[in-house]
């Protein structure tokens, strides 16, 4: 239990990690008149998030989950995955990159990275680390819970995004 609490912590402090970079790349945006859109579902996304971080540790030690390497095994391969993959998205947005929905009018879509291959591929890692996560340690119930309430979250998101990258002229 006490490797799996590591791990979770883990991926907290890269929580950390991303919400400096994207506070400096907001100062970026907003130097450039961004437009910024979905704050009304922002507070619902960062509370989802918060709750899978302690989600998976609660359940493990509260259900008296164990690890089964069958499973635990994959899914932390998964979870290494879906963290390269965000991070490329982020290397490849760079400056424009971002946890709010903050678009710099006038700017096209970025077109090279892993956005050659899909328009939201940081929400594929966010989907597969949110599946992952609480399974390399059998939290099949927060697994379960974060996904249901995350697709609620991404549909309200990409819609957002979608018409806020439209709005600034980049759709």
């Amino acid at each position: 239990m006490i490797w799996y609490a590591l791990l979770v912590a883990a991926v907290a402090g890269e929580r950390v990690g991303e919400l400096v970079v994207a506070r400096r790349n907001e100062r970026w945006c907003r130097a450039r008149r961004a437009i910024v859109a979905g704050d009304g579902h922002y507070p619902a996304m960062v509370a989802l998030h918060v709750g899978l971080l302690v989600g998976c540790p609660l359940e493990v030690w509260l259900g008296d989950r164990a690890f089964v390497p069958a499973l635990g095994l994959p899914m932390l391969a998964v979870l290494v995955g879906a963290q390269a993959l965000r991070w490329w998205c982020i290397g490849t947005l760079g400056p424009r990159w971002n946890t709010r929905v903050i678009v710099v009018p006038g700017l096209p879509l970025v077109a090279r990275g892993p956005y050659r291959l899909l328009r939201h591929p940081n929400y594929v890692a966010v989907v597969a680390e949110g599946v992952a996560l609480p399974l390399v340690h059998t939290a099949w119930v927060t697994a379960v819970a974060f996904t249901v309430l995350n697709a609620a979250v991404l549909t309200v998101r990409i819609r957002c995004e979608n018409q806020a990258l439209a709005a600034a002229g980049a759709a």
